[in-house]
């Protein structure tokens, strides 16, 4: 997450985790760290990270850091068995970041042994943590219960901070729904945005659209899909390489920078979201935030984000799904009328980094204060 980067950059030093061992970087060499992070280009991040992390084998044990917090944003080397003993030797306190627990309560959606996995770095978490950010209600709650039915205690600090959008999203270029970095042939079009996964449930919509084009045929409205094939997407890649009747119809695209992602989110007649399972949910937050309408899953974490004010289905009704994306696909849809009049009475702010961060610094101050 670079904008911890960004935003610890003058105040922080690095932790290093490679392999067998961990160490905390002087503030020279840590800076030199975010910097190229922030700022350097791939070759060069390549040369300068290569000269850092070799240079933290020779990096002598931390000093002076016993007490202070040690931000883990990652849930990296959580895994590991000589994570508790470092953070016993150096005395730092630890604050993780919990993104999910879907390896754990989804496991069908995840590679081999990585439940077992993410399951130690929970109980890790547990153990040794002194502080919990959560990006959501839902997922702290989702840890409590975990918490309770291992046994094991909650940290004495937890905070929800939900992830910030990039400013792009709070101030959109003007006239962004014209400015579509895609072939246009005037079609209105729907948007699905993440890795092409099992547990993003593509399929689905790949389903629905099939059974659109036989509806409609050249009347059919576009699907556009931006996200990189990932885990568990055979089904939905072998749709989309050997279906004639979805690719007169649907659109891959591996990788969209933001200015083109904002124009296609504005210019979308909805923002389609099926998962089954959701830490949080930022693709929800960047389409209210340019007043697209959603169709998404009644995932618990999307109410805690949206309210009442999108459109949720059963992510294994196919037939509810092709209903709504059909009526949302008219120019006078009264449904989407009404999710669009919900989304100006809500006055929908989305938060921004400055706002999470806020809620973070604050959250730390605790810790001085014990």
């Amino acid at each position: 997450m670079l904008a911890y980067v960004a935003h610890f950059r003058d105040r922080a030093r690095a932790v290093v985790q490679r392999e067998g061992y961990t160490r905390i970087l002087p503030r020279a060499l840590s800076r030199a760290l975010f910097d190229v992070l922030l700022d350097g280009g791939a070759g060069r991040r390549r040369m300068v990270l290569s000269t850092i992390l070799t240079g933290s084998f020779y990096t002598p044990l931390a000093r002076g850091v016993r007490g202070m917090p040690y931000l883990n944003v990652g849930h990296t080397g959580l895994h590991r068995r000589n994570h508790g003993p470092w953070l016993e030797r150096i005395g730092v306190r630890p604050v993780y970041f919990v993104h999910d627990l879907i390896p754990i309560t989804h496991p069908q959606f995840c590679r081999d042994g990585e439940e077992d996995k993410h399951h130690q770095r929970v109980e890790t978490l547990l153990r040794h943590g002194a502080g919990i950010i959560a990006n959501s209600a839902d997922t702290l709650a989702i840890l409590v219960r975990f918490a309770e039915a291992q046994g094991l205690a909650m940290p004495a600090h937890t905070v929800v901070a939900p992830l910030g959008v990039e400013s792009v999203w709070l101030d959109p270029p003007r006239n962004a729904a014209e400015r579509l970095h895609m072939d246009d042939d005037g079609r209105p079009f729907f948007l699905t945005l993440g890795t092409i996964e099992g547990r993003k449930n593509h399929i689905l919509l790949l389903k629905v659209w099939r059974d659109l084009a036989a509806a409609l045929g050249s009347k059919c409205p576009r699907l556009v899909i931006v996200g990189q094939r990932g885990w568990q997407c055979g089904e939905a890649t072998a749709l989309l390489d050997n279906s004639p009747v979805l690719r007169a119809h649907v659109t891959e695209l591996a990788n969209c920078g933001d200015d083109a992602l904002v124009s296609l989110m504005a210019g979308a007649r909805a923002l389609l979201f099926p998962s089954f399972a959701e830490g949080y949910g930022l693709p929800l937050v960047e389409a209210l935030a340019v007043g697209t309408p959603v169709i998404a899953s009644g995932l618990p974490v999307f109410r805690e984000i949206a309210g009442d004010i999108v459109t949720t289905l059963d992510p294994h009704d196919m037939p509810a799904w092709y209903a709504a994306v059909r009526d949302f696909a008219e120019a006078g849809s009264c449904a989407r009328a009404a999710q669009m009049d919900r989304i100006a009475a809500a006055k929908f702010h989305p938060p921004g980094w400055a706002a999470h961060f806020e809620r973070v610094d604050h959250f730390l101050e605790e810790f001085r204060d014990d």
